[in-house]
């Protein structure tokens, strides 16, 4: 029987890795990068600009790193999550670069160059060291506690523009919830894979739903309470919509019940008029959110959003070109907020639908590499981490457009922020690992 067995074939034996075709998008990723900071420098000094060299060695060197590691250590991952990965974080790096240009005095895109480096540095440590993605799952009320301590840390800090989600130390500032996130998937993957039958099938039935017991929901429901009224505290109301979004999303996974879906609706609907309506700071973004002309019409000038509108409409479907923009006159959250204004004038239309294509590949790839994981664990972490950057982009979108209120978050890779680029790499890492894992086959 052991001879059998040692002479069976791999589970993976005839499987495409696909590791050039992923070193080949590396390196088209990585020469448009080069091209829109060679266009930028055109645009606005007709010639081209001096680090264009340092700056596309770098990022080249930075990615075929990870790409190493990838070959070496998740020879079957998908080899789409991490181009997708290097081009948003390149173009990303290309918008801060030129808006820059507009605030000589508040260079962003050096600081967000060593966040990237960083970023990069913590994918390949991931990749080399964690061979099972199934370990994590050791770790969970680890995780947890380290996400709650997280959460709870920017209470004793000063608010910044009217939201207390900031660690400031001197010159170097770093968000605390940005990394909470990937925490909480991971506890709340584990706990609803280990709890899922009893999630699905166990307690009372109430108008067709079957309730869990409080037994089994209690933990897990205490834990999201806690996290949500700690960001309320805080005023950061986009990461609590995040985090209601994740839990609901997979409590649905797990259980396959979509009652989860609409009792999570409702209540996302009652706890966001119950904040907008009490909480001035969140009042405030509503008012501007319903009324986004009325700053022009009292005399006072056009508001961030309102500029933004502008922004999107100057566009036009091709844009005016990269550093050819105004998007600088929306103000101090240009270059995080508002960074997506900055593509839809500059890059127009065509240029928006393309960005939110690779989103939207992104969280494609992530929910494929679910889909295919043999655990319950590994399904429900590359769901929730999907589903993380799916939410983020659709709050994100949604409040510079006008489509729903402002929430203050920043754009996944795109936007200015070292810890929200580090723990975008950190997920793009895992669900490297999850792919190839699914790939290959394996077991729990």
């Amino acid at each position: 029987m052991a001879v059998a067995e040692a002479d069976a074939p791999e589970p993976t034996a005839g499987l495409p890795r696909r590791r050039g075709v992923e070193l080949a998008l590396i390196l088209l990723a990585v020469l448009l990068s080069v091209c829109g900071y060679c266009a930028v420098g055109l645009a606005r000094h007709g010639t081209l600009p001096p680090g264009a060299a340092g700056y596309g060695a770098g990022l080249g060197v930075l990615a075929v790193l990870a790409h190493l590691a990838v070959r070496l250590r998740a020879r079957y991952a998908d080899p789409l999550l991490l181009p997708i990965g290097v081009l948003l974080n390149g173009l990303g790096l290309v918008l801060i670069y030129r808006l820059d240009l507009e605030t000589p005095g508040d260079r962003a895109a050096p600081a967000q160059l060593v966040w990237s480096t960083l970023g990069i540095g913590l994918f390949t440590l991931v990749v080399l060291l964690l061979r099972d993605h199934r370990v994590l799952q050791r770790y969970a009320y680890l995780s947890v506690a380290a996400a709650l301590v997280l959460l709870t840390l920017p209470i004793l800090f000063p608010a910044v523009n009217g939201a207390r989600i900031w660690l400031r130390v001197g010159d170097l500032s770093i968000q605390p919830g940005e990394f909470a996130k990937v925490l909480l998937a991971v506890f709340f993957a584990t706990y609803l894979a280990a709890n899922r039958g009893a999630l699905a099938y166990a307690g009372r039935r109430v108008w067709g739903m079957r309730l869990p017991t409080g037994r089994v929901l209690g933990p897990i429901l205490a834990v999201w309470l806690v996290s949500v009224l700690v960001l309320v505290l805080e005023r950061d109301l986009g990461t609590s919509l995040l985090f209601f979004g994740l839990f609901v999303v997979l409590l649905y996974v797990a259980t396959g019940r979509s009652g989860w879906i609409a009792v999570g609706l409702l209540l996302a609907s009652l706890g966001a008029l119950a904040v907008g309506w009490l909480e001035p700071h969140v009042h405030a973004r509503v008012e501007d959110w319903l009324h986004p002309f009325a700053s022009i019409e009292a005399g006072r000038g056009p508001n961030q959003l309102a500029q933004s509108l502008f922004a999107f409409a100057a566009g036009g479907w091709t844009g005016t070109g990269l550093g050819l923009g105004h998007s600088a006159l929306i103000g101090f959250a240009v270059k995080s907020d508002f960074i997506l204004a900055t593509a839809g004038e500059e890059l127009g239309f065509l240029g928006l639908a393309a960005l939110f294509l690779l989103y939207g590949l992104l969280v494609e790839r992530g929910l494929r590499a679910g889909l295919g994981a043999r655990d319950p664990f590994g399904r429900l972490l590359a769901v929730g981490l999907a589903s993380i950057v799916a939410l983020q982009v659709f709050v994100i979108a949604g409040g510079v457009t006008g489509l729903i209120p402002l929430t203050g978050m920043a754009m996944p890779f795109l936007a200015q922020g070292g810890s929200s680029v580090v723990t975008n790499w950190a997920m793009v890492a895992l669900l490297i690992r999850i792919s190839d894992a699914a790939r290959r086959g394996a077991r729990p």
